[in-house]
């Protein structure tokens, strides 16, 4: 298996743009038909994530190390939405067909076997990485919402009990999902682990977001969703190891920042930590009795409000990341960041020109979540911002 060839032809297919999602789609349900169910009744928004999720695959082909553990966790997520092991060949023989067709030419016998290798290998590992997660995990919990308080006309914190314990770290993502919608969003619990298994969750409904919109706008308590296992690493704390914190959280970005918040108070560690929460207007900071009472409870946490808009200044809009750079030097502290996918990359190139290094930036990344299926994504429509 050649992974320069992979790479080369893959480079030639994707620019091809929104015609390879196209066929490939077509090519799979008019074969097996009976895929479709897998995926929403709108599929405008899953034609951008093919070509992205297979060139993120591909692009990393000879990091072998790093994508196996990509593969695992994909594998495993499959199974929420009824994947079983006999739906990968039908998979495989649309990819190949969508490459042997944009191609054209250029396609080749050394070429169909480089990617029949790549993606027997890539399969393998999803199922059985499938296979090993029926043992731990079940592909979903049933979850009951015994709490919804809509805090602004576009946000809601919902407090869950799932059926049985659903163990996370804080940091990690959880996919949400309601029975009636075949769509599936990731949020970040606002909790550390609670000796009751209840989690927050803070949602924004995004617009033509078809989860976001039903869990602010259509569901009360006693209705029930569905939960998927936990994923991410990125915003885990044993990676800044005993350092003190600056948390920079904008909008509904607080909630994985709350729960990391929780995470220092129940370690008792003797870490310092800042935090820095932002929002464009002063009413839309929608949590603010329980910033209080955090920053009241522990003598090692400062908070600072930040407003993004202010009306004597219109045209400029002030960050977390602007404010907390102006009232100090926090280059030796391990710094997370969640927000918006604008907020994390403008306060990625604010720090990283000012001299902070990427290993003390923490952050999910932008656009759109890696943990969905190579095939389709864990979101609807408008619904892939991560945890926003």
């Amino acid at each position: 298996m050649d992974a320069a060839r992979l790479k080369q032809s893959w480079s030639l297919v994707a620019a091809h743009g929104d015609q390879v999602p196209l066929y490939f789609y077509s090519t799979l349900f008019l074969a097996y038909p009976e895929t479709r169910q897998m995926f929403p009744t709108n599929m405008a928004g899953q034609r951008d994530r093919l070509v992205t999720a297979l060139g993120h695959i591909v692009s990393h082909v000879d990091q072998v190390d790093g994508l196996v553990g990509f593969l695992k966790d994909l594998g495993a997520d499959h199974r929420k939405f009824a994947v079983r092991a006999e739906h990968y060949p039908a998979v495989g023989e649309a990819l190949v067909a969508t490459l042997r067709h944009f191609l054209g030419e250029a396609w080749t016998d050394e070429l169909a076997q480089d990617w029949t290798a790549a993606y027997g290998l890539v399969s393998q590992v999803m199922i059985d990485a499938a296979q090993a997660a029926e043992a731990v995990n079940p592909p979903w919990w049933v979850a009951e919402i015994v709490g919804h308080e809509r805090r602004t006309f576009d946000v809601a914190v919902l407090t869950l009990r799932p059926q049985y314990l659903l163990p996370f770290t804080p940091g990690q993502s959880i996919g949400v999902s309601h029975p009636t919608v075949r769509s599936w969003r990731y949020y970040s619990p606002a909790n550390a682990p609670r000796a009751d298994g209840t989690l927050e969750l803070h949602v924004r409904a995004a617009p033509g977001g078809a989860v976001s919109s039903r869990l602010v706008y259509g569901c009360a308590v006693g209705d029930q969703i569905h939960l998927a296992a936990p994923v991410g690493d990125r915003l885990l704390l044993w990676s800044a190891g005993p350092s003190d914190l600056l948390l920079l959280a904008g909008g509904t970005g607080w909630a994985p920042v709350k729960s990391l918040v929780e995470q220092v108070a129940a370690e008792g560690s003797r870490r310092k930590v800042d935090l820095y929460v932002g929002a464009r207007s002063q009413h839309e900071f929608y949590d603010t009795d329980a910033i209080d009472k955090l920053a009241s409870s522990y003598p090692w946490l400062t908070v600072t409000y930040v407003v993004g808009m202010d009306l004597r200044r219109p045209g400029e809009f002030v960050q977390p990341v602007d404010r907390a750079l102006a009232d100090g030097d926090w280059r030796s502290r391990h710094v997370y960041i969640c927000g918006s996918d604008e907020m994390v990359s403008h306060s990625v190139t604010t720090l990283t020109q000012a001299g902070y290094h990427a290993g003390q930036l923490h952050h999910e990344g932008f656009g759109k979540h890696w943990y969905g299926p190579t095939w389709r994504t864990a979101t609807g429509p408008d619904e892939s911002g991560g945890v926003r």
